[in-house]
């Protein structure tokens, strides 16, 4: 019987010698090692120190969010387009939606804890826009003077589905400061727009082949039986270890706030999120340093989307299903924090209107960010969401020609892609 040989490079995958086998393989057990701890105190049914627990089972959601990523990557030898950008985008922050579901469903029975699926919510988001954007930017800066090039992102035009999504949901998004709640008629709005952002980047023509490069690269290389057998076992595995270490490790969270005296809202909005998106924030990082920026934005935009949306959608259903209300409540903090995030991803879009992310924008987004810790308190919060919402105001004053193509974005309508 002949033996499957292997193939050539698949579309998306390196010319470039990818890792060796070994390298490979040791970046693989290192990542397995890391989630093996936490899988073993789960099966084994212990439950270590809280501080223990946060930083075990802490490894173990970002040992597996990091094989998420790998798989994620890999599978796109075989799937391409914008839309696959989008699916592996979501596939990739599976592990905040795990955290935060288990917030809001715990928040069914115990409704302290609904205070903490909003702050895990909005840590998540303002992380993925204030911090993950200026990171692209800042690699892709430093990237281009090496080459001596325009240090700017310019975004393809197919883009304009992404931010012009994202935008509508940012306005969405304030009914939920001002009714005080995240309701399920509101989850339906949002789970429906999710789904036609979905298909209409499935719509999209425009080709979105990025060049995989490290792990995922070597295992694109296999032949396709074997490539997409070691992507279904690396996904099902790390979606295992996801689900496995998400409640002890949002529990841990909480109890070690109390342990060590520190804010436990902050330690669920910032740690929490920073864990499970770490890797994709790296790989994004990757992309830009790699001169390919518009790909590493372009996955971290996706990603934007469908946390402002789905995610935000899904929180009433897990507190409904928890054994809680309908609609998941929001006490006088998290209103603050849900407006804030609101007001920046407002600003967020406005930025992106033109399609270039320049390195002054990307500064702004930074510096606005690390104000909220500089300046802490609730009339803080409501002063920086202001912020926020007047310097999107002049510049969209300035980008009001922008505003149709993106519009025709919406109805299924893409110009020509510059590149």
């Amino acid at each position: 019987m002949a033996h499957e040989s292997p193939v050539s490079a698949p579309p998306g995958v390196p010319s470039a010698p990818p890792p060796s086998g070994p390298v490979t393989a040791l970046r693989l057990a290192a990542a397995v090692a890391g989630a093996l701890p936490a899988v073993v105190l789960r099966l084994a049914g212990l439950h270590p120190a809280p501080v223990t627990g946060m930083l075990l089972f802490g490894l173990g959601v970002l040992a597996a969010a990091l094989l998420l990523m790998w798989a994620a990557e890999t599978a796109r030898a075989d799937i391409s387009g914008p839309l696959a950008l989008a699916v592996l985008a979501f596939v990739a922050v599976l592990p905040e939606y795990a955290v935060d579901l288990w917030f809001a469903y715990a928040a069914g029975t115990r409704p302290e804890y609904a205070a903490y699926a909003a702050a895990n919510m909005t840590g998540a988001n303002r992380l993925l826009v204030g911090v993950g954007w200026p990171m692209v930017a800042l690699a892709a800066w430093a990237a281009a003077r090496r080459r001596g090039i325009d240090p700017g992102i310019t975004l393809r035009e197919h883009r304009r589905i992404d931010t012009a999504f994202l935008g509508v949901a940012a306005v969405v998004a304030f009914v939920m400061p001002l009714t005080r709640r995240i309701s399920w008629p509101l989850s339906v709005v949002l789970i429906a727009w999710y789904a036609y952002y979905l298909f209409r980047v499935g719509r999209c023509g425009a080709s979105d082949e990025e060049e995989l490069v490290g792990v995922p690269a070597r295992l694109a290389r296999q032949p396709r039986r074997r490539r997409v057998a070691t992507t279904v076992l690396v996904f099902v595995a790390a979606a295992g270890v996801v689900f496995a270490c998400a409640e002890p490790f949002a529990t841990s969270l909480v109890k070690a706030g109390g342990a060590l005296g520190i804010d436990r809202f902050l330690l669920v909005q910032w740690l929490a999120p920073l864990a499970s998106e770490a890797p994709e924030l790296i790989v994004a990082v990757v992309f830009a340093w790699r001169l390919r920026a518009d790909d590493g934005l372009g996955a971290l935009l996706s990603s934007k989307v469908n946390q402002w949306t789905l995610l935000i959608a899904s929180l009433p259903l897990a507190h409904l299903a928890g054994g809680g209300g309908a609609a998941l409540p929001l006490i006088e903090r998290q209103v603050d924090e849900v407006l804030l995030t609101a007001a920046q991803t407002v600003l967020a879009v406005v930025l992106l209107l033109d399609l270039r992310f320049l390195p002054w924008k990307a500064a702004l987004l930074l510096v606005l960010f690390a104000l909220q810790f500089a300046l802490p308190g609730e009339s803080a919060r409501l002063l920086l969401s202001w912020v926020y919402l007047a310097m999107a105001a002049p510049v969209l004053a300035l980008r009001l020609r922008e505003l149709p193509p993106t519009a025709r974005a919406l109805a299924g309508r893409i110009e020509g892609d510059p590149h």
